[in-house]
């Protein structure tokens, strides 16, 4: 037989931290930290995956929000990469041969913005050198000298030609549709019918001087195109030694600034030869620049160069955090303007992503963020296993646009992605992308809470001083920091835990910052830390304030005296955003003849979850263990918690079901004073549940407010003692012995509280004490288990005599 339990005792139920135990008056003592608060583990993990070279090892930073992962992993990161080299310059330049397709050349640090320099002066010097060097006398006699012997080449082949026609009586005219022969007789061209009256020998002899001329003239005329050519090549070579004469020492003084790029090298050399081809963009007289310039197009930007990245200012390697990780943002894009109602762009239209900018170093996303964007994730992944970034719009990787656009050169990536995420996030990647583990093979798992003891709560004291001077916040007494380890201790639920929800205590430091200033105190005491709590409760308890309210006023029916069969209090918490309360809920069973059935009402009419319905079966496994191993179950039982509307989930009721079945059962009373809560096994071992300290202030609450008798309290599993951190008015109200806390073991310990009646153990027969509670509830089920065999026999005897047979059923 299990021992009755006792009521704890007051310092069981809330774990002071001394605040003499601190070495410090404030927190202005202490020194700044910034070592990590309880994440040794998740340290460690971020550590190896910054030291791993090696392709596949990024990391996955899961935890909760709030636990500092962002700022820890970002501090880290920054650490790292100060002692890493910085990583190279990359632009984009123009493909002479492959517009299209735009170059990507790479410089070391900070010499990115010099090209960009060089190649705008040079473009400035071009447009004054090229005109002033072509409109130079020297340039323009020799042109002419050029144009002149190709003219005067001409007319003294034609010269010959008409010469000798002449003395053969023959005229070299001009015409509309070029040159032609005629017969000329005393200085006279003759007309067509003058030459017919000639004789016949006469027209013979010129027909046949024609013809060999005529063959001469269009000999010569062959040759024109040819001396036309060779004369356009011998001004293309002179506009190219003007060309050359006038951008060589422009070239000189760039390319002396690269002698160590090659890349470079070649690229200033095409873009000479491109000058010397297209020079007259320079001089803006050809038709080509004329359309460019309707169009409003700019000639030189071609010669530009696009800076893509830049780390002339970066320290080390860099560390970038993308906030809004869509495509575009994450690979880079090109873009595009508006020119006379089309869209047009070029190299210089290309912009970085965050991959590029983090190129060397570390690129930091939120990874629900990230598959929020559409393509985002997919590009990444691309990226991480090609160990390149290609820029391409949706439309381009889809294949959806058939539309020209640029191709820029894909650039090498050699970095490190960081992801933060919800544990749930991490796994559910795990299990469902294949590449997930493969590209993010180190997960840097973040603790919500961490062991209680001297050197942890020094520690949260230092990260409190931190904070504090951070952020301008008013120092805090010892007393006040022993406050927030206690309140750091009920955020997780553990007397022997500290919580390493930075972020909750940051707010809790600041709310207090404000009451002390508000009150004109110097340092922030455990007062000002206390009504920080209480207000921030007081902010969002509208809702339970109603429902107290409800219970207090009778509309929800809640009894806390007297005693009542087949109906028991049990606890609940409801949990509205960040803030959790509990309140009693009534929970009654009633039972008849049946086929061992126990009905979870909640659960027939879809408002009982999973949970809540595998602790039905719970208990049923109970009951039919040890009350059924001889004969079945002959009952229905039915269970519900009475005024719920809502939905309910959780096992934490299946010991209050046990206990009201068994009074059901048994016909004892339960003690409406006490409530409880707890979850069972088969075994009836009463076994730990979530929200202890909610659960009992939800229930001492209205007994406070209807008054405390004395004999008020709650049944919690013995396992949830360690968990208790209950307000100051609980802990007083205990110390007063006007409000009890039973930690239970076994359901027959809860059930002898409940009922006054002891449980009962069963002898080698398998059968119960008299007067216990399982010795009633066996005999009442030996009584549903006979009754379908008496009832043939009850049927044939007259009405009368029914109910004295049907107290046939005693306790010996």
């Amino acid at each position: 037989m299990s021992p009755q339990p006792q009521a704890l005792p007051p310092e069981h139920l809330y774990k002071v931290c001394d605040p003499a135990s601190l070495p410090f008056a404030t927190t202005a003592d202490l020194a700044d930290t910034e070592d990590s608060f309880g994440q040794d583990r998740a340290v460690e993990a971020i550590d190896f995956a910054m030291a791993m070279r090696h392709r596949g090892f990024n990391l996955f930073a899961l935890g909760p929000e709030g636990t500092g992962r962002r700022s820890l992993v970002m501090r880290l990161l920054a650490a790292q990469a100060a002692g890493r080299p910085v990583p190279d310059d990359w632009v984009y330049v123009n493909d002479f041969d492959q517009s299209q397709r735009p170059k990507a050349l790479r410089l070391p640090a900070g010499r990115a913005a010099g090209l960009k320099k060089d190649m705008d002066w040079l473009v400035g010097e071009l447009g004054q050198a090229l005109p002033a060097a072509f409109e130079a006398e020297e340039y323009r006699n020799r042109r002419q000298a050029i144009e002149d012997e190709l003219k005067e080449r001409q007319e003294e082949a034609f010269r010959a030609i008409a010469g000798e026609a002449g003395e053969k009586g023959v005229a070299l005219v001009r015409t509309p549709v070029g040159l032609a022969l005629a017969p000329m007789v005393e200085g006279e061209v003759l007309s067509p019918e003058q030459f017919k009256q000639l004789p016949e020998d006469t027209q013979a002899r010129f027909k046949a001087d024609m013809e060999g001329l005529q063959e001469k003239l269009e000999g010569t005329l062959k040759e024109v195109p040819k001396w036309e050519r060779e004369s356009r090549a011998r001004l293309r070579a002179l506009d190219h030694d003007v060309v050359s004469f006038a951008i060589e020492h422009l070239l000189e003084e760039i390319t002396a600034k690269y002698p160590d790029l090659d890349q470079v090298q070649a690229y200033l050399q095409a873009v000479a030869a491109d000058v010397a081809a297209n020079v007259g963009d320079f001089l803006g007289d050809d038709d080509r620049s004329k359309i460019r310039r309707a169009l409003g197009g700019d000639a030189f930007r071609r010669y530009r160069v696009n800076v893509l990245v830049d780390n002339g200012a970066t320290q080390g390697a860099p560390v970038v955090y993308e906030d809004y990780p869509t495509q575009p943002n994450l690979i880079g894009r090109v873009e595009h303007m508006a020119q006379m109602g089309a869209l047009l762009t070029d190299f210089n239209l290309i912009r970085a992503g965050a991959l590029h900018r983090a190129n060397g170093g570390f690129l930091v996303m939120d990874a629900r963020k990230l598959l929020l964007n559409p393509f985002a994730w997919e590009d990444l992944k691309r990226a991480l296993k090609a160990r390149e970034v290609r820029i391409e719009s949706p439309g381009q990787s889809l294949g959806l646009l058939s539309t020209f656009s640029l191709e820029p050169q894909p650039i090498p990536l050699d970095l490190k992605v960081v992801l933060i995420g919800e544990p749930m996030l991490y796994y559910l990647l795990s299990h469902h992308d294949p590449e997930f583990a493969e590209l993010f093979k180190v997960a840097a798992d973040f603790d919500w809470r961490m062991p209680r003891d001297d050197q942890s709560v020094l520690a949260l004291a230092r990260s409190v001083a931190t904070l504090c001077r951070k952020e301008g916040l008013l120092p805090l007494d010892r007393s006040a920091v022993a406050r927030v380890v206690e309140q750091a201790s009920r955020q997780v639920e553990d007397a022997d835990k500290l919580s390493t929800h930075m972020a909750s205590l940051a707010d809790l430091l600041r709310e207090a910052d404000h009451w002390a200033a508000r009150a004109g105190a110097s340092v922030i005491g455990a007062a000002h830390v206390q009504q920080a709590v209480d207000a921030a409760i007081r902010r969002q308890d509208r809702v339970r304030e109603n429902i107290q309210h409800e219970i207090e006023s009778g509309v929800i029916h809640v009894a806390t005296e007297g005693a009542e069969v087949g109906q028991i209090n049990g606890l609940a918490v409801l949990q509205l955003g960040h803030f959790a309360f509990g309140h009693p809920a009534r929970i009654t069973a009633r039972i008849h003849a049946g086929k061992g059935d126990v009905i979870d009402i909640e659960r027939e009419v879809d408002l009982g979850g999973p949970l809540h319905g595998k602790g039905v079966l719970i208990l049923s496994g109970f009951l039919a263990a040890r009350f059924g191993a001889h004969e079945p179950l002959s009952l229905s039982a039915s269970l519900v918690f009475e005024q719920s509307y809502g939905g309910i989930d959780g096992d934490s009721a299946s010991s209050t079901e046990l206990y009201v079945l068994l009074s059901a059962l048994s016909g004892l009373p339960i003690r409406q004073d006490l409530a409880v809560t707890g979850s069972v096994d088969q075994f009836g071992r009463v076994q730990a549940i979530g929200g202890v300290n909610e659960k009992i202030e939800g229930f001492f609450d209205l007994c406070a407010a209807r008054g405390l008798t004395g004999t008020q309290g709650v049944l919690i599993p013995a396992t949830n003692v360690r968990h208790l951190m209950l307000r100051h008015d609980v802990v007083e109200a205990c110390r007063q012995g006007r409000f009890a806390i039973y930690p239970v073991e076994h359901v027959d310990q809860g059930i002898a509280l409940l009922t006054g009646t002891v449980a009962g153990e069963a002898d080698e027969n398998g059968r119960y004490p008299a007067g216990t509670v399982n010795r009633k509830v066996q005999a009442r089920l030996a009584a549903f288990a006979h009754r379908p065999q008496r009832l043939p026999m009850e049927r044939e005897k007259p009405e009368k005599d029914r109910p004295e047979r049907e107290r046939k059923i005693v306790e010996d």
